[in-house]
């Protein structure tokens, strides 16, 4: 089996909301975009020390492959699995966020630029 086997999209969603959001927002410092990165925004994921998001991963795509911007480890905890980062997104094609739920696996979704 291979690692991409493994991660579950939108297709296999379920009550619980694990594919990750990923925005595009104004840093309230400097105006700049910034990458923010939220499991659960339209439901929230339930975090736990039993069942949490572990962390999260983002990457670009660049030229055909793909560029590690960022790993954020989060749990086990009881906060919101949130990420906000400054990114270079000069040259980018794409955003892919990764996160890994404790209980129900690998989950990802991308942004096109």
């Amino acid at each position: 089996m291979r690692l991409g086997e493994l991660i579950k999209t939108e297709a296999q969603e379920g009550k619980e909301k694990h594919v990750p959001v990923i925005e595009l927002v104004a840093c309230p410092d400097c105006g700049e975009k910034i990458v923010k990165v939220t499991v659960g925004k339209e439901v929230p994921h339930p975090n736990t020390i039993e069942h949490h998001i572990k962390w999260i991963a983002l990457y670009g795509v660049k030229d055909g492959g793909a560029v590690h911007i960022a790993t954020f480890d989060l749990g086990p905890t009881y906060g919101v699995p949130i990420i906000v980062t400054h990114a270079t997104l000069e040259g980018l094609s794409e955003l892919i966020a990764v996160e890994y739920c404790n209980i129900h696996g690998l989950w990802e979704r991308s942004l096109k630029l």
